[in-house]
Parts: structure tokens; C-alpha cells; sequence
């Protein structure tokens, strides 16, 4: 379905004798990235709202990222986008606005299986507010949200519901309709991480009916620039936290001071690049993806169905060479008819191996893990894991081939072997 050798081609650090399996943490970048910083640069860098041409073409960029932004992620109207520095500054400055509208012994909720930048906000604020946190907890021998103990916490009447599309570090990817459903029964509003997600597969959140949800585009092969989307409605009723000239309308009332107009042209790049993914190698599953879907939206959607298929080979190739490994435990979903269930994000110990010192021996013979928490911090906690170093993670995107994931598992029967 995927030429893997075309594709390669369109990212130029691939070039290296390296094998890239840092990705959850940030992937590389498009050719199409780099062309668009490096052209806003010297073509139209400019301030925003001047009346002179280069900043009429920053700001006709700028709109351009926007609107494909809005027609990947299927949202409504391009207002509904917001930019900024990285998913994490943006969840805290909207978790102060949201908080506008909560009162002393209002729940909000989180769970265990988060990156703690969907967790951390809420807490913080509830210290403020003095809100009540209640957290849900996760199956440790499979990495699942334990959705009987979600369920539970919905009994609750939490105001809002905060949890991830899917694991940074465990890989499962959450039921997100039926969480946002659950959530909306109750009245609470739902705020999602698909930081993990976006680069794995199509995000729809006018079907899922999410209220807030964000990425970075450096997880999808861009910059270095954080996405929010939220339901307009929301958007323009809440307060912002910003400068008196400022708009008064979103998205300007919520993208503080001057934006990183060469990273949204970057963006930009990378969704080009999705783009032409869909336009070349989604054919084979057009047929698969709902009839509303047209134009610019429909390439989007089979870009992200024909990467999401490719990576089910990588997940199963993965966990057959990790199992194989002497000495090795992993965390998550390992079941191949449960594919589905995760991305190719896997995260493991090694027995008499610190992570840290695997991770090590892994760059030694050029290829590029992470290890630790990886800001998952309640994950690593659960499992017992972070006070003997957290996991090392293994992450493979669209453009990592078999081969690359056979010489990972000879490498590591190399270092498990090692006194």
C-alpha cells in the first residue's frame, strides 16, 4: 500500500544511517516543512495585521495553515483552531479559562494513563479553586482504561473530563466516542490529548463530539507548534487570558502576543505533505471512508487510513521481535487480534538492564529509543516503574520499514545477552 522508498525520500534526515524510533517523543520532518520555514523566512517574514506585503502574505499563510488544520482534524469552521507554543501551554492557559466557570467542590477528572500535561493543568487549577481531582485508573496488565472505574467517576458529575486519545507511553488508544458520550450524559465537558494519536491514524472530532481537543505538530511530522481545536460555541464564551488590544473573537482572543509564524508555516508544510500522502498512496482505501468526506478532507482521512493500515505490520513485526528478546516484559496491549487497540507505540524493561544503559547501547549502534516516564509520570508510578528508571519505549511511524524493526530485535538479543 505504502512505497517506502518514496516516502523516505520526502524526509531529508532519513538520509542518515540512522534508525529513527524516537518518534513518540518527536518525529522528522517533511521536505515540504522545511521549504515552507525556510521560504517564509526570507519571502514574507513579517508581523501580523501590517498594511504592507509582507505581512498580507504571513497572514495569508498563517489563515492557509489554519484552514488545513481545521479540514484534518474535520472541524467545523477555521475559527476553531488555536495555535500555539506546544500542547502543554496550551492546556494550561486553557484550563485557566475553563476554570472561570467552576466553583469550590466541582470534579474534574483525569486519568492514570495520561501524559502529564493533560493531568497537571487540572490539578493545579483544582489546588486553586479548590476543586476535587478524581482519577481513573488504567488495567496494568494490558495498559486499558478501566472504563468500569470511568464509569463509576461518571456518577460523580464531574464539569470536565480530561483523557488521551492514546498512551505516550503504553500505546493504547482510548474508546474516544464512547468516553466523550459517557461525559455528555453527565453534563461535563470532554478535553482530549491526541498528541500520540495524530500521527497514527484520522481524527473526526465533529463525529467523536469532543469539546476540546490538541496535538503538536511536531508529533506529525512538523515543527515544533501546538494545535488546540474547541467547538466554537465554547471558544467565544470563555474568557481569555490576554492583552487589551487583543481580539475579543477566537481564535486571536486566545493566541497570545505575537504567534511562531515560521513554525505555522511549517505546519503548513506538513500538511501539505499529508496531503499528497492521501492523493498518492490513498486509493486503496477511499473506498472505506465515509461519503460526507470530499476534497482536501478526503485526501486527509486516506492519508491517515492508509498510514494507520501500513502500521499494523509495524506493530506486529514489533512485538513478535520483542517477544523473542530473553528477559524482556512488555507493557500494553501485546495480543495481535487487539491491533486496533493500539499504535505502534511499545514500551518494555529488560531484565538486569537499567533503561537508561539499554537506551545507551541502542544509540551506540545508531538507533534512537527514549527511556524514563516520558512525562507519563502516573503510568510509570502505576506499574512501580519509576523509581528503577521507567521503560525504554520503541515508537515507529509511517515512514519505518520491517527491516528496521528486525535489526532493533537482533540488537537487543545482542544487549540481553551482555553480562
Amino acid at each position: 500500500m505504502l512505497n517506502l522508498a518514496v516516502i523516505r525520500s520526502q524526509f531529508p534526515a532519513l538520509e542518515k544511517p540512522v534508525v529513527f524510533l524516537d518518534n513518540p517523543g518527536g518525529t522528522q520532518v517533511a521536505r515540504s516543512v522545511v521549504e515552507r520555514m525556510t521560504r517564509y523566512l526570507t519571502d514574507s517574514n513579517a508581523n501580523h495585521g501590517g498594511e504592507f506585503e509582507t505581512s498580507r502574505i504571513s497572514d495569508a499563510i498563517v489563515d492557509e495553515a489554519r484552514q488545513r488544520m481545521a479540514d484534518f482534524l474535520n472541524a467545523r469552521r477555521t475559527e476553531e483552531i488555536i495555535f500555539g507554543p506546544n500542547m502543554t501551554s496550551l492546556t494550561f492557559q486553557m484550563s485557566r479559562a475553563l476554570g472561570k466557570q467552576l466553583r469550590p467542590g466541582d470534579t474534574i477528572v483525569v486519568t492514570r494513563l495520561d501524559h502529564d500535561a493533560n493531568i497537571s493543568p487540572w490539578v493545579k487549577l483544582a489546588e486553586d479553586l479548590r476543586l476535587t481531582i478524581r482519577w481513573v485508573d488504567f488495567h496494568p496488565e494490558d495498559g486499558t482504561l478501566n472504563l468500569e472505574d470511568f464509569e463509576q467517576a461518571m456518577r460523580e458529575r464531574p464539569r470536565l473530563v480530561a483523557f488521551g486519545y492514546a498512551s505516550n507511553a503504553l500505546g493504547t488508544v482510548n474508546p474516544v466516542a464512547e468516553l466523550v458520550a459517557r461525559a455528555h450524559r453527565v453534563g461535563a465537558l470532554t478535553y482530549v490529548d491526541a498528541v500520540q494519536y495524530a500521527p497514527h491514524g484520522p481524527i473526526d472530532v465533529q463525529t467523536l463530539d469532543v469539546d476540546f481537543l490538541v496535538c503538536s505538530a511536531y508529533k506529525f511530522f512538523g515543527p515544533h507548534v501546538g494545535v488546540l481545536y474547541g467547538k466554537y460555541e465554547l471558544l467565544e464564551s470563555l474568557p481569555a487570558y490576554k492583552v487589551r488590544p487583543a481580539p475579543e473573537e477566537p481564535p486571536g482572543k486566545f493566541e497570545m502576543g505575537t504567534g511562531n509564524f515560521e513554525g505555522i508555516a511549517g505546519v503548513l508544510g506538513a500538511l501539505e505533505y499529508l496531503e499528497w500522502m492521501g492523493k498518492t498512496f490513498g486509493g486503496e482505501v477511499e473506498e472505506s471512508l465515509p461519503s460526507q468526506f470530499t476534497g482536501r478532507r478526503r485526501y486527509f482521512k486516506s492519508a491517515m487510513a492508509a498510514i494507520r493500515a501500513y502500521e499494523f505490520s509495524l506493530s506486529r513485526t514489533l512485538l513478535d521481535v520483542l517477544e523473542e528478546i530473553p528477559g524482556i516484559a512488555i507493557y500494553g496491549i501485546t495480543d495481535h487480534r487487539r491491533l486496533e487497540e493500539r499504535v505502534p507505540t511499545v514500551s518494555f524493561t529488560l531484565n538486569g538492564k537499567n533503561p537508561k544503559e539499554v537506551a545507551r547501547m541502542l544509540d551506540e549502534r545508531q538507533i534512537q529509543v527514549w527511556n524514563g516516564n516520558f512525562y507519563a509520570l502516573a503510568v510509570t508510578q502505576r506499574l512501580g516503574l519509576e523509581e528503577s528508571g521507567g521503560l525504554v519505549r520503541v515508537g515507529p511511524v509511517h515512514y519505518n520499514t520491517i527491516e528496521e524493526l528486525e535489526r532493533l530485535g537482533r540488537v537487543l538479543w545482542e544487549i540481553a545477552g551482555m553480562q
